[in-house]
C-alpha cells in the first residue's frame, strides 16, 4: 500500500510526512512525498497539503504538468481516498475569492471566502474545540470537543450542509472538516494536532470509502 503526499511547493511537507509515517506505524504502508503525476496515479491514497494563498497554491499545482489530470483520474475516476489539508482542502471548492476569483477543483461545491470574525483576530490561529456534525469513519476515537490546531484567514463556505462533517466556533461557525464519497478535507492541521491529529490520519490510512 502506498500513500502519496503531493509536493507542489505549497505545503508543510516535513510535518505532514512525519505525522503520516507516525500514524502508519504497524501498517504495511509506504509514505511517499512526490511531485510526480505517475506516483499519484499509482497511489492507494492521496494527501494534498497546502499553506498560503488559494491562487498561489492552485498556480503551483497547475505548474506541475499532468498533476491536475492525475488527481482527477485517481480521485474522481478511480475513487482513491483523498485528504486535503488547510489550503489543500480549500482547493476542493468551486472557487477561491482571495484577491479576485480563482477556480478550484469543484469536487465539493462551495466557495472559499475571507474570514470575518471581528473583534476576534485573523488569522484564526491556535487550538479550538472540534464540533462533530456527522458520523464518519475518520472520527473514530475522536470526541466532540477535542482540540485541533488551526491557522487560516479564509474559510470554506459549503453549498450543501451535508458536506460539512465538523465545524469550529470562532466568532461563528466555521467549517472544519468537509467530505463526500472518497474525498475529505480538514481546515485544521492534523499533522500539528497531536493526539487528535494522529488518530485522524491513522483513520484515513485505514479508511475504505
Amino acid at each position: 500500500m502506498k500513500t502519496v503526499i503531493i509536493d507542489y511547493g505549497s505545503g508543510n511537507l516535513r510535518s505532514a510526512e512525519k505525522g503520516t509515517i507516525r500514524a502508519a506505524q504497524g501498517m504495511d504502508m509506504e509514505v511517499l512525498v512526490t511531485s510526480s503525476p505517475d506516483d499519484v496515479l499509482s497511489a492507494d491514497r492521496i494527501i494534498l497539503p497546502g499553506v498560503g494563498a488559494f491562487a498561489d497554491c492552485m498556480s503551483g499545482l497547475l505548474a506541475h504538468s499532468g498533476m491536475r489530470d492525475a488527481l482527477e483520474e485517481a480521485v474522481i475516476n478511480k475513487g482513491r481516498p483523498f485528504l486535503g489539508i488547510c489550503v489543500g482542502m480549500q482547493l476542493l471548492a468551486d472557487a477561491g475569492l482571495e484577491h479576485g476569483r480563482t477556480e478550484g477543483f469543484g469536487w465539493i461545491s462551495g466557495t472559499v471566502e475571507e474570514l470575518k470574525v471581528d473583534p476576534l483576530k485573523v488569522p484564526h490561529m491556535g487550538w479550538n474545540n472540534l464540533n462533530i456534525d456527522q458520523t464518519h469513519s475518520l472520527f473514530a476515537g475522536i470526541n466532540d470537543g477535542d482540540h485541533a490546531y488551526f491557522v487560516h484567514s479564509y474559510q470554506f463556505k459549503t453549498s450543501d450542509q451535508n458536506n460539512m462533517l465538523a465545524h469550529v466556533n470562532y466568532g461563528g461557525d466555521i467549517t472544519a472538516v468537509i467530505g463526500r464519497d472518497n474525498i475529505v478535507g480538514t481546515q485544521f492541521h492534523p499533522e500539528k494536532s497531536q493526539a487528535l491529529g494522529l488518530k485522524f490520519i491513522r483513520n484515513f490510512l485505514h479508511w475504505s470509502p
